[in-house]
C-alpha cells in the first residue's frame, strides 16, 4: 500500500541504538512538543504532565534512574538526542477536570450554558474509574498511552528516530524528578533522536506484525 499514513507506519522502527552526534533541531522538537500537546484523551481530560529532556544535566539525571534496573535502556538517556516523560496523574479531581472545562468555553469550543454539564456528565467517566481512595491511575495511565501513540506516527513522519521504553523505574524516577513531576507518576518514557548507521541492529528489518485477519473483523 502506498499512501502515506502507512509508509510512515512501516518506516517506524523501534531504535536500539542512537548516534549521539546527531540533534533534532529546534524547530522540530516545536512541532513535537505541539503534537504532544494536541493529542486525544477521554473527556478531553488531558491528566498528564509531559518533561522534556535535552540538557546533559537533564539527561545525567535520567541516566541515575537506571542505577537499580533496566540498565539495558540506559544507554539511551545520554545517547538519544531527547527524551520524553510521559507522566500521568495518579488522583485525578473533579476540581482539575474543571480547568479542562473553563477552556473548553473560553477557547469558544464548548457554550457557555453547557459548562455544568459537561463537567458533571464528563467526569462520571473518570469517576467509573475511580476508586474508594481517590486513585484512578490506571485509567490516567491509559490516556497517556494515547498520547504516546499520537508522538510515534508524529515522529515517523518528520524522519525521526525512537524507542518507546516502558522498561524505566519509576520509582526512580519518581525521586529524581520529583520536583518537575509534582505528584504525577513516570511510568514510561520515549528517547527520539537518529539511529546509528553502523550499530543499530534493528533497522532496516522488515515489518512482524499478525496478519489483518488475525486481528481485524468487519462486520
Amino acid at each position: 500500500m502506498s499512501h502515506p499514513i502507512i509508509k510512515d507506519l512501516n518506516n517506524r522502527y523501534t531504535v536500539k541504538q542512537y548516534d549521539s552526534a546527531k540533534r533534532i533541531s529546534a524547530e522540530d522538537m516545536q512541532v513535537i512538543k505541539e503534537a504532544i500537546r494536541l493529542s486525544a484523551s477521554s473527556i478531553n481530560s488531558q491528566p498528564w504532565k509531559f518533561i522534556v529532556i535535552e540538557s546533559d544535566q537533564a539527561k545525567q539525571r535520567f541516566h541515575d534512574t537506571f542505577e537499580n534496573n533496566f540498565q539495558f535502556n540506559q544507554h539511551h538517556a545520554k545517547e538519544a538526542s531527547h527524551i520524553v516523560l510521559f507522566a500521568s496523574n495518579p488522583r485525578f479531581t473533579k476540581e482539575q477536570y474543571k480547568k479542562v472545562v473553563d477552556v473548553e468555553v473560553s477557547s469558544g469550543h464548548l457554550p457557555a450554558e453547557m459548562y455544568e454539564k459537561m463537567l458533571n456528565g464528563g467526569y462520571t467517566f473518570a469517576e467509573a474509574n475511580t476508586d474508594e481512595t481517590g486513585f484512578n491511575g490506571h485509567w490516567t495511565k491509559a490516556q497517556t498511552y494515547i498520547a504516546l501513540g499520537n508522538t510515534l506516527h508524529v515522529l515517523a513522519r518528520l524522519g525521526i528516530g525512537s524507542t518507546p521504553m516502558e522498561g524505566v523505574d519509576g520509582e526512580m524516577i519518581g525521586k529524581i524528578f520529583k520536583e518537575e513531576l509534582n505528584g504525577y507518576v513516570c511510568q514510561f518514557a520515549l528517547a527520539m533522536g537518529y539511529h546509528s548507521e553502523t550499530e543499530d541492529y534493528n533497522y532496516g528489518l522488515p515489518k512482524a506484525r499478525l496478519a489483518a485477519f488475525d486481528v481485524i473483523t468487519t462486520l
